[in-house]
């Protein structure tokens, strides 16, 4: 195998040791495109439904022999793949083949016993195995142990390249720049779904993906989009993630129309307080509790702590990623790295919500990158009250 592949087999190797994998039988696209230095299929970047079945990519790794690999590819797939071995990038052995779940497991698992021992343990993501795949791999293989494979791979990603940190770095500041955009071009009169259309619109012309907005206008809480309609006055806040290059630009901003009065930039002066106190500790070494500890102290001191949430978060290829540092968060899931030390190059989402009865939804979400003695914040412009013309 060359040389160039685009993750650490190494480190990989060391994660399968950990959780006791001999091959990984991946599945789900976001870490089909990790692991194949960001290739995807294009046919299938909206939906995986085709004819009577799915289009199922599945890439084959053998534990300390990555040149016994192999990448599983729908029979319509040669173009993607000429294309991407013809620009010089990397790719494993390919077996074209597959039209349906079944064909690609299939043939995955044929590639298996040719170069691995029969009784196996199989790490496979079963949030992504379909289960007519997943029956497949148990009959070829009656022997295998099968052993989620979702958190060595989601801590394989957790800690970003330099290359990667610069597409995040991009991603963050055309998120934040496409809502001042569509602040810019917001009115009296739009509607939720029309400033939506303006975000979106924003995201595609600067080579982004649009992968969704959480909007909120006046006094209302609700974020999702609607025919509600922006009056004289109002604040609004844009909680938008756009993908670019694979990677999710995650941030949230407000505005307001015309000038904000002094409870309002007290209100989201109070929120930046929370969200500075727990980015000021941020560095290589620093637990993840330790974050929430300082989160805590400042919204102990804030007169609105008690009605403010606050989340931190890892962020990448996926929204919520490891580092995952709490329990409960929006969505919930093990803290398995909040009592394990920061390393730099993760990323870490900062968030502080303030739900207020009577101003509105006011938040700020901040994308932040650990460094050896420190922080590095993408995006970080436009985190006051951004004014919508009148």
């Amino acid at each position: 195998m060359r040389s160039d592949i685009p993750f650490s087999a190494a480190k990989l190797d060391g994660l399968l040791d950990d959780f006791g994998i001999d091959v990984l039988v991946v599945t789900s696209k976001h870490n089909m495109q990790y692991l194949l230095g960001g290739y995807y299929h294009f046919q299938f970047d909206y939906m995986e439904a085709i004819g009577i079945s799915r289009y199922l990519p599945v890439f084959v790794y053998v534990k300390a022999a990555p040149d016994k690999s192999a990448y599983i590819a729908n029979r319509n797939e040669r173009d993607s793949v000429q294309n991407r071995t013809s620009a010089g990038y990397w790719m494993p052995p390919v077996v074209f083949g597959s039209s349906t779940s079944v064909e690609a497991m299939t043939l995955a698992l044929k590639h298996v016993k040719s170069v691995a021992a029969p009784a196996l343990r199989v790490g496979a993501e079963m949030s992504f195995l379909p289960a007519d795949a997943a029956d497949v791999l148990r009959k070829e293989l009656p022997n295998c142990q099968l052993v989620e494979a979702m958190r060595p791979l989601e801590k394989l990603r957790s800690i970003k390249s330099p290359a990667e940190l610069e597409v995040l770095r991009e991603a963050s500041e055309r998120v934040v720049a496409s809502m001042m955009d569509t602040v810019s071009r917001t009115r009296t009169g739009h509607s939720k779904r029309e400033i939506i259309a303006h975000l979106r619109q924003a995201e595609l012309s600067r080579d982004m993906i649009f992968e969704y907005a959480l909007v909120t206008m006046g006094t209302s809480l609700n974020r999702a989009p609607s025919e509600q309609r922006l009056e004289p006055g109002d604040i609004v806040s844009l909680d938008s993630g756009g993908n670019y290059r694979g990677y999710i630009g995650d941030l949230c901003r407000m505005a307001v129309h015309g000038a904000p009065d002094g409870e309002l930039v007290d209100l989201l002066g109070e929120v930046d307080l929370i969200q500075q106190a727990a980015r000021a500790p941020i560095r290589a070494g620093l637990t993840g509790s330790e974050i929430y500890a300082a989160a805590n102290e400042a919204l102990a001191r804030s007169p609105h702590g008690k009605q403010m949430h606050f989340v931190a978060h890892g962020m990448g290829i996926v929204s919520h990623e490891a580092p995952r540092l709490t329990a409960n968060g929006p969505i919930p899931y093990p803290a398995d790295d909040a009592n394990a030390p920061l390393e730099a190059g993760m990323i870490i989402s900062i968030e502080t919500t303030l739900p207020h009865a009577r101003r509105g939804f006011i938040k700020l979400e901040d994308t932040i990158a650990v460094t050896p003695d420190g922080y590095r914040a993408f995006g970080d412009g436009a985190r006051g009250w951004n004014r919508i013309p009148s």
